[in-house]
């Protein structure tokens, strides 16, 4: 009991306190601004890691598309309903289920 009333009366005690409570709950850099910037850091590197993934194949598909003519043939006719003059096309559209 007499350590604990020692510890109390003691002024650096008291300083350090205010420190940490002042760096825990006031200062800028908070332990709420930590966890969400960590949060935001890790939305955007999952974002990154998706948006390479689609570069890459997307930079797969144009290699594809611009070495192969067949291929160039079969992206403009799905993508584009593009034809040759003696064909018809038609589109099946699907319908959504509820």
């Amino acid at each position: 009991m007499q350590r604990l009333f020692f510890l109390f009366k003691n002024k650096f005690f008291w300083v350090t306190a205010a420190f940490i409570v002042w760096m825990l709950f006031f200062d800028k850099n908070d332990l709420l601004s930590q966890y969400e910037s960590h949060q935001q850091l890790s939305k955007l590197k999952q974002e990154k890691a998706f948006y390479t993934k689609q570069t890459e194949k997307v930079n797969k598909d144009l290699s594809e598309l611009t070495s192969n003519p067949q291929q160039l043939e079969k992206f403009a006719r799905e993508k584009y309903l593009m034809k040759k003059d003696n064909e018809d096309v038609y589109v099946i559209v699907k319908e959504k289920s509820n």
